[in-house]
């Protein structure tokens, strides 16, 4: 019985929480270790949730922070000039809708470090000083790397989407 529960809510939550780890990691194998771990911690910690009507968001942050523990091996959250190159040909001359897919291509093309704080501040609504003690960083890098990820990002969504054609 309690395989066919989990079985239950794998198959309700695992969409939803997908899109979490695609906001935060681009290797689709990362993201599938990544969601594979998250429920290991739901299913193994699950006495330790208190509410049972917050479940859902109590899965969220579980998955979250996975993402932060896998990023946190490959990324320095203190860099943020990369440069972000990329050839992509803007969309008709028409303003095209910018769908909640583009927004993840999008965020995918500016560096980790900018992304993922954009994805704890705008998205997960964290705080700079929250977002500073996950990731071991100071507030002022936290606000400057959301910064800088806000203009990237308005920067790609005008070039890309609405640039009108030559």
């Amino acid at each position: 019985m309690q395989r066919e529960a989990q079985r239950q809510v794998y198959d309700y939550l695992s969409p939803k929480l997908y899109r979490t780890c695609k906001r935060y990691l681009k290797k689709e194998e990362e993201i599938e270790e990544v969601l594979a771990d998250a429920f290991y911690t739901i299913f193994t910690k699950l006495d330790q949730l208190k509410e049972v009507g917050a479940f859902e968001a109590w899965a969220r942050k579980i998955t979250v922070n996975q993402c932060l523990l896998q990023l946190k091996r490959n990324v320095n959250f203190n860099l943020y000039l990369e440069e972000t190159s990329f050839s992509i040909q803007p969309q008709s001359a028409q303003e095209t809708p910018l769908e909640e897919e583009d927004l993840l291509n999008l965020l995918n093309l500016i560096p980790e470090g900018c992304k993922t704080i954009f994805n704890l501040f705008v998205i997960e609504g964290y705080g700079h000083k929250e977002i500073a003690v996950m990731l071991n960083i100071s507030e002022g890098t936290s606000k400057s790397q959301l910064n800088v990820a806000k203009t990237k990002l308005k920067d790609l969504v005008n070039n890309l989407y609405y640039q009108k054609a030559k």
